[in-house]
């Protein structure tokens, strides 16, 4: 397989990796958010909950483990939320499988009005035995469009290169 044949084959495990059809229980949008946490704060004026400590959010499958959450709901009332911690992490059962697609970062965000997640800083996502690790990884679940990047290095530390790495296990 030669090179420009490789790129075009992991963009397109990556496209089918993050597919929005085999992400999520449909049904968890549907069940009511439950969140723990050490402290919460509240500010009406803002549409901002904020949450500290030990955080950990639940709806349906899918679980959030966080140090910090910031929930906000703009004005047109989609919610964008900001997780960070050390690592932030989620998992959550896939449609229609008994799989999870679970992820890991330093900050997630997730844009409910554009449906875009990002994993920032040692981002690293798995879906059934297949993973992709990357300093930055994007899901846009509207263009089925997911990307993997990794930083280089140019302040003259000897850190290497940085790379993108998946992992696609044959199908069985």
């Amino acid at each position: 397989m030669n090179k420009k044949n490789i790129n075009i084959y992991c963009a397109f495990i990556i496209a089918v990796f993050f597919s929005q059809h085999a992400i999520s229980e449909e049904a968890d949008s549907d069940k009511p958010i439950e969140i723990e946490a050490d402290t919460m704060l509240v500010e009406e004026t803002k549409n901002t909950s904020t949450y500290e400590g030990d955080v950990i959010l639940t709806q349906g499958t899918l679980v959030i483990n966080a140090d910090k959450l910031i929930i906000r709901e703009d004005r047109q009332g989609f919610q964008h939320s900001t997780s960070i911690g050390n690592p932030t992490t989620f998992k959550q059962k896939m449609e229609g499988s008994d799989e999870y697609i679970e992820g890991k970062a330093l900050r997630i965000e997730y844009d409910g009005h554009m449906d875009k997640i990002h994993l920032y800083e040692e981002a690293f996502v798995k879906r059934g035995d297949d993973e992709v690790w990357g300093d930055y990884i994007m899901y846009d679940a509207t263009s089925e469009v997911a990307q993997a990047l990794s930083r280089r290095y140019t302040d003259g530390s000897k850190k290497k290169k940085g790379r993108t790495k998946a992992i696609i296990k044959p199908k069985k």
